[in-house]
Order: C-alpha cells, then structure tokens, then sequence
C-alpha cells in the first residue's frame, strides 16, 4: 500500500509531492513538520492542514504492471 500527504485546500507544495510505503512515515514527516506546535501557542488560521491518504492510482499501476 502507498501513501501521500494531500492538503485540504487542493493545493500542491513539497509535502504533497511525495510519496510514502507506509502509513508511519508519511506520519512521521508531519510530526517532524507540526510536532513542535503546541495548542496554546498555535495560529491555527496560518496552518495548512493535511490529510494522509492511500495513493490508489499508484496501486493501480503496479498491478497492471505487474510490478
């Protein structure tokens, strides 16, 4: 199974153009990016919010592949 980050405004940056193996290190990668930012202290009108999501379309080509 594989992973991508994707954002919840549609938008494409630099998380959002990778892809992961696993459920954890597309996690992960958020944590190291977000994992600082403590409630009290947050602005949460200036963060971009992110969902990790199954990338089907790459399952798709490996199976027609055969890969």
């Amino acid at each position: 199974m594989n992973y991508k980050i994707r954002r919840i405004d549609g938008k494409e940056d630099d998380v959002t153009s990778q892809t992961f193996s696993n459920f954890a290190d597309a996690y992960d990668l958020l944590d190291k990016i977000y994992g600082d930012i403590c409630c009290s202290d947050a602005d949460y009108g200036d963060i971009i919010y992110y969902d990790i999501v199954e990338d089907k379309k790459i399952e798709k080509n490996i199976h027609e592949k055969g890969i």
